[in-house]
């Protein structure tokens, strides 16, 4: 119990651990925020790697359409619902079965 005493009363130890607590704690940057910092940092990676994944395709359609007449019809068609003089188009849309 002695022994423990005088760790608490050594002032170098009090400097430590106030050190330690203010640094846990008080400190801008303390667990908390570290904690914020890294889950904000991993929705970033994730929406990066989506932001990714998705100017590829834009790329890979863009080269698509600019070497083929007939692929720049059927994406007008497919996603503008463009259509010739003399057709008509008819949209439907499917719903989700409610369980």
């Amino acid at each position: 119990m002695n022994r423990m005493f005088q760790l608490v009363s050594n002032k170098y130890f009090l400097a430590v651990a106030a050190f330690v607590v203010w640094m846990l704690f008080f400190d801008r940057n303390d667990i908390i925020a570290q904690y914020e910092y890294k889950t904000a940092l991993n929705k970033l990676e994730e929406e990066k790697a989506f932001y990714i994944k998705e100017i590829a395709q834009v790329k890979k359609d863009l080269n698509e359409l600019n070497t083929n007449l007939n692929t720049a019809e059927k994406f007008a068609r497919e996603k503008y619902f463009m259509k010739k003089d003399n057709e008509d188009v008819f949209v439907i849309i499917r719903e989700a079965k409610k369980d």
